[in-house]
């Protein structure tokens, strides 16, 4: 970046401000282990909204980290003041009703997007945690999702997303802090070439900060381009797919949707400037940071093996041998040829499945259109992608043994939740009939949301 006050030369301030005061001075090998361990501890307190209200540190931790994390938090848990609590519980209402589906396209579609960037990734690439940790990335995802979009997730004092999101806002920080081995300010006064050391059998802090950071050529790690990037494929790529699979929102539900997202960019310290609040204007924004991110010339690409990482976890989850290239032949559709390029998920596919794909997709769109005129909520689409979606998220996000990382209690909502997803409330008693053998559940579910 050429200028200092490019999006990709600006990070979250408050964030940023916390960290330094907790991590810092810089010392060589890095902030003490033990720091990090104490910090992790005191924000796994913030589990609900509510324990944000007046929040204060535990007894014996360290007079300054005490007075940052309260400062930060005072601070970071205000909602904007342009945040229509209508809007945001009319998105609640469109995730529960799209349930399974939205899986579909978390993992197909919102999560490919995201690696697109290549600075983007290379932070996720830089200690090996998404090739090789696929599955507890996605889950971490999911875990923010959830508290996010339940309801009141954002708006009462039993909600957990305010929460959630803003300890994702300080982590981001102090992984900037880590990666840049100092205070953001520090490497914007003298932007260096950092060399790339190599760490083995470390811990993450450890890893991190010997990996290092060309601040002058790829901007500072989850700098305000990239998180208004994110935020949008978690909104905007979201809603086009759902478009591109005839399940598409009326405007004003998908302006609803963007609203709750955008306040949730807010929480996270997305600058509003970097925001979008139709789908045009968000289809323009996408575009450029894309564009942008084409133009500029790497000499190693993470990009493919992230993308591939994901897709491999996915084909785990889908048993028949011929239906394993469905996930990526759908994230071809969804996210369009070239994002596929990017991505490496270019690749040769069998000619058989191809054509599975192609023909079913085809007649799929074909009889949605017919049936519609009969049944207003028919939709074989919608059926085939929560087939996939119960696929993902009962053997992924819900497996038993290894529990979503949210409190108990926003963990018993989130069960709760995906049970009451078992029927789909908008389709006919047959088709739910259908779903129910062909995803080998049996018995009907006990409650319908």
């Amino acid at each position: 970046p050429g200028r200092t006050d490019h999006p990709t030369l600006r990070a979250v301030p408050l964030a940023d401000a916390t960290s330094a005061r907790i991590l810092g001075p810089d010392q060589p090998g890095g902030p003490d282990n033990a720091t990090i361990g104490v910090l992790n501890k005191e924000i796994a307190r913030w589990q609900l909204n509510g324990d944000l209200d007046g929040w204060r540190a535990s007894p014996g931790l360290p007079a300054e980290m005490a007075a940052a994390l309260e400062d930060y938090v005072a601070e970071a848990r205000v909602l904007p003041d342009w945040a229509i609590a209508a809007k945001i519980a009319r998105a609640e209402v469109l995730f529960m009703e799209m349930s399974m589906a939205s899986c579909t396209l978390l993992f197909c579609a919102s999560l490919p997007q995201c690696y697109v960037m290549p600075d983007l990734a290379a932070v996720l690439h830089a200690a090996g945690e998404l090739e090789q940790h696929t599955d507890y990335r996605v889950r971490a995802t999911a875990a923010m999702i959830f508290p996010v979009m339940m309801h009141g997730g954002l708006t009462t004092p039993a909600g957990g997303g305010v929460a959630q999101a803003i300890k994702v806002r300080l982590i981001h920080a102090m992984i900037r802090y880590l990666v840049l081995r100092g205070h953001v300010a520090d490497a914007l006064v003298a932007p260096r070439r950092l060399p790339r050391l190599l760490a083995h059998g470390g811990t993450m802090p450890q890893v991190l900060y010997a990996h290092g950071w060309d601040v002058d050529r790829l901007g500072l790690p989850c700098n305000q381009e990239e998180l208004a990037y994110t935020l949008l494929t978690f909104n905007y790529v979201f809603l086009q797919g759902l478009r591109r699979l005839g399940l598409g929102l009326r405007k004003a539900d998908e302006q609803a949707y963007m609203h709750t997202w955008n306040v949730l960019g807010y929480v996270l310290g997305i600058e509003p400037g970097l925001m979008t609040d139709t789908m045009t204007d968000a289809a323009r924004t996408f575009d450029a940071m894309q564009a942008s991110a084409r133009a500029q010339v790497r000499t190693s690409d993470p990009r493919p093996a992230l993308a591939g990482a994901l897709v491999a976890t996915m084909q785990r989850y889908i048993p028949p041998r011929v239906l394993k290239p469905f996930p990526v032949l759908l994230t071809r559709h969804l996210v369009g040829k070239a994002t596929s390029c990017d991505l490496g998920l270019d690749g040769r596919v069998s000619l058989l499945s191809r054509a599975l794909f192609v023909l079913g997709f085809a007649l799929v769109r074909g009889i949605d259109a017919i049936g519609r005129l009969v049944f207003p909520g028919f939709s074989i689409s919608r059926l085939v992608t929560r087939i996939l979606g119960y696929q993902l998220t009962a053997k992924l996000l819900m497996d038993e043994t290894r529990p979503l990382k949210l409190p108990a209690t926003l963990r018993q909502e989130v069960s709760d939740a995906v049970h009451a997803w078992h029927n789909d409330a908008r389709a006919p008693r047959w088709v739910n009939a259908l779903e129910r053998r062909l995803t080998g559940r049996g018995a009907p579910a006990a409650r319908q949301g």
